[in-house]
């Protein structure tokens, strides 16, 4: 029999893999919305996520626990962040696959891990193995590396990195359901959100409606990529040390590494692969490292 960690350990596992996996391939969906505005696809992610997710949290009986959020100002002002914090992400991801730039986001996602053990020593008091400790050296001196060979910083995928850890921390630090935090965050986005789709609509510059019924359903979608994959990693991280979400992340952006090179055929420069060779080597310590203990 397997006792009741173990099961929920699995799970955890098994949902966090998941998710990854689907932001790994996500570039391949974003890319075909090229011809829409980043900030207007972000808006369709945030409004359509919520239509996904409100039955969601009523058929799992949650629907209480929502409306309770909005009773709780400290709930409610944490939740505000993790939806900043989010959508924010979003953005700088959708923006990066508009502008040919999913190198730099896969390196972003490859940073984040860095960012997530970090935080947990930080925050949640976890504790690094010595070849944790000289994997998460080697990562970070491929970034130093990357960021002094080009003279400037790789913002884009600091901020990525940044935000997406941060959300990390604090939706694990929240003792709320993974549907009810999500759709709270998707809520209060909203509001401003159909706002601004309102003055698009106004102003003659939106897409929805105005371009093709593909573009129509391709926006709609955006619920199913963005509510899925975020769901089963708010289980994950509730199941599972940040430390080994944090290993789970190099999934997702090394199937952006190879999107990047094969499909979209990105150009990859010796510095740039310098630093995935340090980080890769960073990820082969980290998991000789789990496997041994």
């Amino acid at each position: 029999m397997i006792d009741n960690n173990k099961k929920s350990s699995l799970t955890g596992l098994f949902c966090g893999g998941s998710a990854f996996l689907i932001w790994g391939f996500v570039p391949l969906y974003y890319k075909t919305l090229s011809h829409v505005p980043a900030h207007e696809v972000i808006i369709h992610r945030i409004v359509w996520s919520l239509v996904f997710l409100i039955p969601i949290v009523f058929f799992q009986g949650q629907w209480r626990a929502f409306t309770a959020v909005f009773r709780s100002f400290e709930q409610l002002k944490w939740l505000l962040c993790t939806a900043l914090l989010v959508s924010s992400n979003w953005f700088v991801f959708i923006w990066a696959i508009d502008n040919d730039m999913v190198i730099q986001a896969s390196l972003g996602y490859y940073i984040n891990p860095l960012i997530s053990v970090l935080l947990g020593m930080l925050f949640l008091q976890e504790r690094l193995r010595k070849l944790q400790s000289a994997a998460v050296f080697t990562a970070a001196t491929g970034v130093f590396y990357l960021t002094y060979r080009y003279g400037s910083f790789p913002f884009v995928s600091f901020l990525l990195a940044i935000t997406f850890g941060l959300y990390g921390l604090m939706r694990k630090k929240l003792a709320i359901n993974s549907a009810v935090g999500l759709a709270v965050e998707t809520f209060v986005l909203m509001i401003p959100g159909i706002v601004y789709l309102f003055y698009l609509e106004k102003t003659g510059a939106a897409a929805f409606c105005h371009v093709n019924r593909v573009t129509d359903l391709l926006l709609i979608g955006t619920a199913l990529v963005t509510a899925i994959p975020l769901l089963l990693f708010n289980i994950g991280v509730g199941r599972l040390k940040l430390a080994t979400i944090g290993f789970l992340q190099y999934l997702g952006p090394s199937l952006m590494f190879l999107l990047a090179v094969f499909v979209f055929e990105e150009p990859l420069s010796v510095h740039q692969l310098v630093s995935f060779i340090f980080i890769w080597t960073a990820l082969a310590i980290y998991a000789l490292d789990s496997i041994r203990n």
